[in-house]
């Protein structure tokens, strides 16, 4: 899918938070919003937002994806088609691939050619967060610290089917005081694969272990990633062989909620910011 040139950088986006970062992260929403807001970007939220239907297209239930896809697309792409919003926007390279690369698969159908253009539409203005970023605004620098050493484990979704490989390297590199290093064997799968890692335990399990051996090896304090649910499966490997290196979402490296060391004595606050005006109403666009 082609995306969209802008030809000045959105100033106006929707964020579709995921059902994951909803439920059980939303402290990655919000550094994504307020990463954003950073960056001049006004972020609107819709609350009737659900689930992309990724899980159940996963497990080959083709309809009841069909039916979550046609709520995503009534809910966004009237966002979209009425110049409410620019583009949208995910903290998630697995959901934003759904929407952007396999609604075309859902709507295959000639019958269903309306849906299918809907669908094309939005996947055109719709990005990963680091994407967005990189691509769309120009920003590598987002004014970020990190006091320790951080590496990245690239997510499969973003990296086989977006990809997406240098712009977290990018942002992460650009990070004052961090001290980056590259993980071995980065691209490779961590075993989660969603109901991969249920139907295949064992297989799943000695992927992860692999991965957590070279976050040993790499010394780093933080893998930084782009999808919450790798991250969710990482960070429970780890804590099982008590490692001191944890996953976390790179919306939070960035936007400087990680912190592994205390900032030296005396130094000076940071300067309070004006908070940057907020949507969070439930947006219509139908």
């Amino acid at each position: 899918m082609q995306k969209k040139q802008f030809p000045s950088p959105p100033r106006r986006v929707a964020l579709f938070v995921t059902c994951m970062v909803d439920m059980l992260y939303p402290e990655v929403g919000m550094a994504t919003v307020e990463l954003l807001e950073r960056q001049g970007v006004e972020v609107i939220f819709s609350v009737e937002q659900t689930c992309c239907g990724q899980p159940a297209f996963n497990a080959g239930f083709r309809n009841e994806a069909r039916v979550l896809a046609r709520r995503f697309l009534d809910i966004f792409e009237p966002l979209v088609r009425t110049g409410q919003v620019d583009a949208v926007v995910a903290p998630s390279g697995s959901c934003a691939t759904m929407t952007s690369h396999f609604y075309s698969v859902l709507f295959e159908d000639p019958a269903l050619a309306h849906e299918r253009e809907r669908a094309e539409r939005l996947a055109e203005v719709t990005f990963e967060l680091t994407e967005f970023l990189v691509d769309v605004l120009g920003v590598t620098d987002t004014g970020s610290r990190f006091a320790g050493k951080v590496t990245y484990h690239d997510c499969c979704h973003l990296l086989r089917e977006l990809g997406i490989q240098q712009q977290p390297r990018q942002l992460l590199a650009h990070m004052a005081q961090a001290d980056v290093v590259e993980l071995n064997g980065a691209d490779e799968c961590c075993g989660f694969g969603g109901l991969f890692a249920i139907k295949n335990s064992g297989i799943s399990t000695a992927m992860g272990h692999r991965k957590t051996r070279n976050l040993t090896d790499s010394g780093a304090d933080v893998v930084a990633m782009c999808d919450v649910s790798c991250m969710t499966h990482i960070n429970g490997l780890l804590k099982r062989q008590a490692q001191r290196c944890r996953a976390v979402h790179i919306a939070e490296v960035l936007n400087n909620q990680v912190d592994v060391e205390q900032p030296p004595p005396g130094e000076p606050a940071a300067p309070p910011q004006t908070p940057a005006p907020r949507r969070w109403q439930d947006v219509k666009g139908r």
